[in-house]
């Protein structure tokens, strides 16, 4: 049993980034932008609207405030600030889903705020002390091996572990920097296969070629921001599928 999740509501007023009716009807939880790397009000509550029509769970994708940067700029935010900041977001997009008849499933940081709290204790204790203010009963998606789960454990939030099918792995089990050559994997049939030997086997090749990286993990990632995306979600979809495992939300 795996969840299928996609970063979607990531346009922002005339600008639109990626497809996301397409891919509502491929994954099964939906990230969705909170306004600070991208996302508008309008956006926000068309998104969830549409993923509740779906029955696509929603997540609320939180960030750094970094619209020109897509939220991919790692910033050093005070802890207080940073966990104020994820409060704002979540408490935002889960109105807006509670207008169309939903609610936030989960949490899960985007970009540079997801790989610093995979890593900084002092970060990751600030999200977490965010989710946990509002609703304690709401899973924060991670890594394995993330500081995240230290930080969760102690107040009592639940983690998910994640694997993205789409991006390259260190040997450390991180993912590879957007700035190396090679970090974002393209080729749908590569990146389906990634997927099910992902769900099946608990595993993943590392960029070097040699090392396995263990990826216990609950839900699977692609990203709707790539071109193509669609296609390529479809493909781990179908490629899932194919291999008997059942697609489902874990929340």
């Amino acid at each position: 049993m795996i969840d299928l999740n996609a970063d979607l509501g990531e346009g922002f007023g005339v600008w639109r980034l990626g497809d996301d009716e397409s891919l509502l009807d491929i994954v099964t939880s939906a990230n969705i932008a909170c306004g600070f790397h991208a996302g508008d009000p309008l956006t926000i509550r068309r998104t969830c609207a549409a993923a509740i029509e779906r029955g696509v769970r929603i997540g609320a994708q939180v960030s750094y405030r970094d619209l020109a940067g897509f939220g991919r700029r790692e910033m050093d935010v005070d802890p207080e600030e940073l966990s104020a900041e994820v409060l704002y977001q979540l408490a935002a997009v889960d109105g807006m889903a509670r207008v169309a008849g939903g609610r936030v499933s989960y949490v899960k940081p985007h970009g540079a705020l997801y790989n610093r709290v995979c890593r900084d204790p002092e970060q990751a204790e600030a999200v977490v002390a965010a989710v946990a203010a509002y609703d304690p009963g709401l899973p924060v998606l991670t890594l394995p091996g993330s500081a995240v789960h230290d930080a969760a454990a102690r107040h009592g939030v639940a983690t998910v572990n994640e694997a993205f099918a789409d991006r390259a792995y260190t040997p450390a089990g991180a993912l590879v920097s957007r700035r190396e050559p090679g970090a974002l994997l393209h080729d749908p049939g590569e990146v389906a296969a990634r997927a099910v030997r992902m769900a099946v086997e608990g595993k993943v090749a590392a960029a070097d070629g040699a090392t396995e990286v263990p990826v216990d993990a609950r839900s699977i990632c692609v990203h709707g921001d790539t071109p193509g995306a669609v296609s390529l979600a479809r493909s781990v979809r179908e490629a899932l599928i194919a291999a008997g495992v059942s697609l489902r939300p874990f929340s």
